[in-house]
């Protein structure tokens, strides 16, 4: 089968598009025929070895967290899922990837495919998706009528996050650029800041819930964002190379969010999918040979939305 892997870390340039055999699943493995994966900016980290501490792989290494696709051969001691189900899933990070015609999974990262969305698009979901709703409901405890910042929500957690807020009755106020106002504006976002233009701390007036912050913002910054949630309230942080503030004094609880794999929640969202309620929304669709290149653009900031990576037909 075509994968893409590297043998060594490094460079957008490592990354070979090869032959490799096709892996054969385990005890409760599932061999994937992959539709496609999707890009996430850990996926670089990874192949730079900036993640070889939390997250140690194998090399040659075949990246692609995301996956949808079609099982096509089980492992031993696997229930529930049979030979041409359409799946979706958050693959463990320290295993290879889905940047690859086939891939293995455990059975239990998997769930049911969206069957609204084209199966190649659904490998926009798991990631960022489950990134959203853990910020959200896990960590922030976001309930109707509260208030939430989402703070960079332009990008592709953000998108989801805006959807998810807004679904469970909160009141979503939103910092993106220029580029991506509109739609965060069509995702449901009460109030939008324009983040180049307007100081954030200027422009929310009234005491939030919940902050969530998904923007690479200087350490300043993000401390600022603390001042905007009421007593009790909580920040939520994705830019896990630096620390959630906190105030203690005002029970402002900081939390660092690492997104774990869990197949209810992604069913839960795959629901929401398919009833209409949450959006997916696919910037790209890039041909896996081409994986290198996606690679190269975004270490250049030059890759926005989410991007899906699609290997050659089987």
């Amino acid at each position: 089968m075509k994968a893409v892997r590297f043998h060594e870390y490094g460079d957008p340039g490592i990354l070979r598009y090869e032959d490799v055999e096709l892996p054969v699943p385990g005890v409760g493995e599932v061999r994937i025929r992959v539709a496609a994966t999707s890009f996430n900016a850990v996926d670089g980290n990874i192949r730079g070895g900036f993640m070889r501490g939390p997250i140690p792989v194998v090399l040659p290494h075949t990246p692609g967290i995301d996956v949808a696709g079609t099982v096509d051969a089980l492992g031993e001691g696997v229930d529930g899922i049979a030979v041409g189900d359409d799946v979706i899933g958050f693959l463990p990070m320290d295993g290879n990837g889905a940047a690859a015609q086939y891939v293995l999974a455990p059975a239990g990262v998997l769930t049911p495919a969206p069957k609204s969305v084209p199966l190649p698009d659904a490998a926009a979901l798991p990631i960022v998706g489950l990134t959203a709703w853990q910020a959200l409901f896990d960590h922030g405890k976001l309930t109707a009528g509260q208030r939430v910042l989402i703070n960079g929500a332009g990008g592709a957690v953000g998108g989801y996050a805006v959807q998810l807020a807004k679904g469970a009755d909160a009141h979503v106020i939103a910092t993106a650029g220029p580029r991506s106002s509109e739609a965060v504006k069509s995702a449901g976002a009460d109030e939008v800041i324009d983040h180049t233009t307007t100081g954030v701390t200027t422009a929310v007036t009234e005491s939030v819930d919940v902050v969530l912050n998904l923007a690479p913002v200087d350490p300043a910054e993000l401390a600022a964002l603390v001042t905007l949630v009421r007593p009790g309230g909580v920040v939520v942080n994705t830019t896990v190379w630096m620390p959630a503030p906190s105030d203690e004094k005002r029970g402002v609880r900081g939390i660092d969010l690492f997104v774990r794999s869990d197949a209810d929640q992604l069913a839960r969202l795959v629901a929401l999918v398919d009833g209409g309620e949450l959006r997916v929304d696919v910037a790209e669709r890039v041909p896996l040979a081409e994986l290198s290149a996606l690679h190269a653009r975004a270490t250049e900031g030059a890759v926005h939305g989410k991007v899906i990576v699609v290997p050659p037909v089987a």
